[in-house]
């Protein structure tokens, strides 16, 4: 939940010792007379933020200030060591009170005072500025001029407001529109927590030059979104950092290399239901599980495909990945769906099934472009054939595969299928599928990267084959556009080979 466990998915080339993934976060309460009731609220949301950072190894740092008609700064990002004394101190603060809110001042400080190398700040060495601003009205002087100062140095900032805020003025302050949310009252933080973290889920890199230090080292300039990124020098490493949710394309220039674009921000996603006599009381359940998961695919965009098989002694497939064009039309489907019925159940048969005839260019599957092929199979009892080889066929073919078993399943079977271990889960029955959809979501948010070949197609391209913890590999012909997806919440850190 909260704002993920962890931050960052890193995606690292060939990593030697010099490590990329810091961030300097800094906290700007509003702690006028108007906050007094809501002021709780937002200190529990700065705990909540801070429990997911790395303050402890350095790599993440914080500060906070609270300001009112003048800001005072409660800790400098060089104060604390510890998240434990962060956590203390934060947990310690008092409502400062007084009026009138001069947000302007308060930034104009935060430029000056607290975004610099004596207090701490890390800008110079290229990590990433993050502000977190909770302000509960309008200011009463202008956010203008050090609103501007602060993206001039670089400093992603985050606003959220209350009902009494000026959502234009917050919008303004925040680094894009999109990074201001709001809610009625501080007291209701928690309920966008979880959106604060989504937003958060852009890509921040910081920008730093470094000189390539010996032979076979290159420089990488990171531009993504306008975003400052991240320049690391290689021997090959190359950390991204993705934060939770959403897909995000990082466009990456390697010195003069140029290529075409490529668009893996895109699935095809097949559900393998067992609906075999043992799971007539569960099927409902098997069912919201699928519709849940669909609603969070992009669908009606063409981006994401698909398909729904279920399965007994022999497969039926529902619909194929081409069937429908919108998610409307696969979410009535799904809830049309009847049970089947049958025995016994015959796993394999049914991967087989899938092998030949569903991950396929003619029933929709997008293989061949490059399209991450993902396999949900939800199953409720050994399978009576042997599984070893259609599930063999399946990991040749780059296909992706989570699974879902019960009680009844056979684990050590359902592990088999599973593209790796991490990926098969279990209920005990599966109308307790709500309860592992959140683990179900942050596995899933392995790094997927697709395998494509693509040809060089003039002088000074370059192939570059990235190798990810045994995913396919994306092979980016390059200006160099490279698209990395990652799908919900948690890190996963794949290395990649030049």
């Amino acid at each position: 939940g909260m704002l993920s466990s962890c931050w960052m998915a890193l995606m690292a080339l060939d990593m030697d010792s010099q490590q990329c993934v810091h961030l300097d976060v800094v906290f700007l309460l509003d702690g006028s007379d108007g906050t007094r009731s809501g002021f709780p609220a937002m200190r529990d949301f700065v705990q909540r933020v801070v429990e997911t950072l790395s303050v402890d190894d350095n790599k993440d740092r914080v500060s906070v200030v609270q300001y009112s008609r003048d800001p005072a700064v409660q800790f400098y990002l060089n104060t604390y060591k510890t998240k434990g004394e962060i956590l203390d101190t934060v947990r310690g603060l008092r409502h400062k009170g007084g009026r009138p809110l001069n947000t302007g001042a308060a930034l104009q400080h935060l430029r000056d005072n607290v975004f610099t190398a004596s207090a701490g700040s890390r800008r110079q060495e290229g990590v990433p500025q993050l502000l977190i601003v909770l302000s509960g009205g309008r200011s009463f002087d202008s956010v203008d001029a050090p609103a501007s100062a602060l993206k001039d140095l670089g400093v992603i900032t985050y606003t959220i407001g209350s009902r009494a805020s000026d959502s234009s003025e917050l919008q303004k302050i925040a680094h894009e529109p999109s990074h201001a949310l709001s809610v009625s009252e501080f007291t209701d933080l928690p309920d966008v927590q979880e959106q604060f973290s989504s937003v958060m889920s852009k890509v921040v890199m910081s920008t730093t030059h470094m000189t390539p230090t010996g032979p076979g080292k290159k420089m990488i300039d990171f531009n993504s979104q306008g975003y400052w990124k991240k320049i690391c020098d290689f021997s090959f490493r190359l950390h991204i950092i993705i934060t939770h949710g959403v897909f995000y394309r990082v466009f990456v220039r390697l010195n003069t290399i140029v290529t075409s674009e490529h668009h893996p921000s895109r699935r095809d996603v097949v559900f393998l239901l067992d609906g075999s006599d043992g799971t007539r009381s569960g099927f409902p359940a098997m069912r919201d599980f699928v519709q849940r998961v669909v609603e969070t695919l992009s669908v009606d965009d063409n981006k994401d495909r698909v398909s729904v098989v279920q399965y007994s002694r022999d497969p039926a497939v529902q619909f194929y990945l081409n069937t429908y064009k919108t998610k409307g039309e696969i979410l009535d489907t799904v809830r049309g769906l009847r049970h089947k019925g049958g025995r016994p159940l015959n796993t394999g048969a049914a991967l087989q099934h899938l092998r030949d005839n569903v991950f396929t260019a003619s029933a929709g599957s997008r293989r061949q472009e490059g399209v991450p092929q993902l396999l949900i199979v939800l199953s409720g009892g050994r399978s009576f054939d042997s599984v070893d080889a259609p599930a063999s066929a399946l990991k040749d073919l780059g296909v992706i595969t989570y699974t879902i078993g019960s009680r009844a399943s056979d684990s050590s079977e359902l592990q088999k299928i599973a593209h790796e271990p991490s990926h098969a889960l279990s209920v005990s029955e599966f109308t307790d599928l709500p309860d592992v959809q959140e683990q179900f979501s942050s596995v899933m948010n392995k790094v997927l990267v697709s395998t494509t070949h693509m040809t060089p197609t003039g002088p000074g391209k370059k192939m570059i084959d990235f190798k990810g913890h045994g995913y396919g590999q994306m092979i980016c012909d390059f200006s160099f556009r490279l698209h990395i997806i990652t799908t919900h919440m948690v890190c996963q850190v794949s290395s990649c080979n030049f």
